[in-house]
């Protein structure tokens, strides 16, 4: 069997096996099975994944997609990441081009016109490049995210990127998310006080309406609802 055949068939039996499992029992069993050979993925809305990463690994890579677009408050949220947790290693994944090639080949705002094009120059290829490094990532996906995201598995194998995906916090409610936050004084973004709810690009995020769904503040007016990561 090929490593990845090998890979492909450790992802479905750990679905079965960790079905029910903790965010702890999933990290740690990604720990354990991959070593340094893992990516921990953080859009920087929230450090709530690295914070669980790091108290088994204090040392993983976290993997941001550093589009060119993000809010300032983004930023700054990833650079204190760096601050609190000293062992992460910052990857920053980049595209090909920087915004303004990008104009220069397709017109400005392309965001507008073809946000799919867009997400797949500056979010999904920088992404699959940077996977190609590793055997596995580790992801903030939750059930009650999205509709397209209801039956999130904890661990899957991802065909698109060719290796192991592990969701931690795939069960975990809204309200478990937000105690885990308040519980242990974890860092966020500060757009998420003031209704982003989802955040992402700046041109693609807006506030979201209370009580509306979270993720109806990216795309909104358009029927994108995912950027092509997750499927």
């Amino acid at each position: 069997m090929t490593a990845t055949a090998d890979y492909k068939s450790l992802a479905e039996r750990a679905s079965r096996e960790l079905a029910d499992a903790t965010a702890d029992e999933a990290i740690r069993w990604t720990v354990e099975t991959f070593g340094d050979d893992f990516i921990v993925a953080s859009n920087m809305q929230d450090a709530v994944l690295i914070d669980l990463a790091t108290k088994v690994k204090s040392d993983v890579d976290v993997l941001f997609l550093e589009t060119g677009y993000h809010f300032p408050e983004t930023i700054g949220t990833r650079d204190a990441v760096e601050a609190v947790y000293p062992g992460v290693k910052i990857v920053n994944a980049q595209a090909e081009q920087s915004v303004a090639e990008q104009d220069a080949e397709y017109g400005a705002k392309l965001h507008d016109r073809d946000p799919t094009l867009c997400c797949n120059l500056r979010k999904v290829v920088p992404l699959r490049k940077t996977l190609a490094n590793y055997s596995a990532w580790v992801t903030g996906v939750r059930r009650v995210d999205a509709p397209t995201r209801a039956n999130t598995p904890i661990v899957t194998w991802d065909d698109r990127n060719g290796l192991v995906k592990v969701n931690p916090i795939a069960a975990w409610t809204d309200d478990e998310f937000k105690a885990y936050i308040a519980e242990h004084g974890i860092l966020e973004n500060p757009l998420v006080s003031i209704g982003y709810l989802s955040i992402g690009c700046a041109p693609c995020t807006a506030r979201v309406a209370p009580g509306a769904d979270p993720r109806s503040g990216r795309w909104a007016g358009q029927s994108k609802t995912e950027c092509g990561l997750h499927g």
